[in-house]
């Protein structure tokens, strides 16, 4: 059984290795905050208190991904932050009547991609090219990185380098106007569903990595619920437009059956 616990001592996990191929673009999210409960902006001021880490780097965190598509965007967001106040994920990430679904994809991607990338910032000490010299999750996963432009042939890197160039490249995509309207009524290019679903493939193997990996750590920051949270969200959203394959999830499958059946 594959269970995450602060007590977690390498939980048996049987998986296959394999290449899975370029990586991915993204999306942003505000990461989701419960009334009474710390922001995760609060717990990262306390960060360098936990364990004594090396003091962070102002640089650590990127700055957040702004939402697309003008005032539409606007729009879809608040209504995202108001269902989600509600405390039905599931009912938050449905497409709400009469809008677009390339438009509602593109400010949930924009949003997930900021609350993941906010997360790994917190463990940029932790998550090092010593300590993880390979992308993987868990024993017999390993991710290999190409983009298809810069890095033709998949080539091993480290963890924080796949996940740094996972993120360039992410940014990239959204800052193209083309890919990622910043204004609304332009229209999204045909195959916008497909890199849509590239995206979350990439994003989904950071939380991959972070579980399996570096739980023990976001446990002494106090961040497993917010985690929890975030990939609750980003799997019920996952799940709800079929945007990752099974075969990709099954690093986690055991997590999510729990979290979202």
């Amino acid at each position: 059984m594959l269970c995450f616990s602060c007590c977690q001592r390498d939980a048996p996990v049987i998986l296959e290795k394999a290449d899975w191929g370029p990586p991915a673009h993204a999306v942003t999210a505000e990461p989701i905050v419960h009334p009474g409960h710390p922001s995760l902006d609060d717990k990262l001021v306390r960060a360098g208190q936990v364990n004594q880490p090396a003091p962070r780097d102002a640089k650590t965190f990127r700055p957040r991904k702004s939402t697309p598509v003008g005032s539409k965007g606007l729009t879809l967001k608040r209504h995202i932050e108001a269902t989600l106040g509600s405390g039905n994920i599931r009912e938050a990430v449905q497409l709400p009547p009469g809008e677009d679904l390339n438009e509602w994809l593109a400010v949930n991607t924009v949003d997930f991609y900021n609350a993941i990338s906010v997360l790994f910032g917190t463990l940029e000490e932790f998550c090092t090219a010593s300590s993880c010299p390979v992308m993987s999750a868990g024993p017999k996963y390993e991710y290999l990185w190409a983009d298809g432009v810069k890095v033709k042939k998949p080539t091993r890197l480290s963890a924080p380098e796949y996940i740094n160039n996972l993120f360039d490249w992410i940014e990239s995509q959204m800052d193209d106007a083309r890919i990622f309207p910043q204004q609304y009524g332009v229209p999204f290019p045909p195959n916008f569903t497909d890199v849509v679903r590239t995206m979350f493939k990439r994003l989904f193997r950071v939380y991959a990595h972070i579980y399996h990996t570096h739980f023990r750590s976001i446990c002494s920051l106090g961040e497993e619920a917010h985690l929890n949270t975030c990939f609750k969200h980003f799997m019920y959203f996952t799940q709800a437009f079929n945007l990752v394959d099974s075969k990709e999830l099954v690093p986690l499958q055991e997590l999510i059956d729990q979290m979202v059946s």
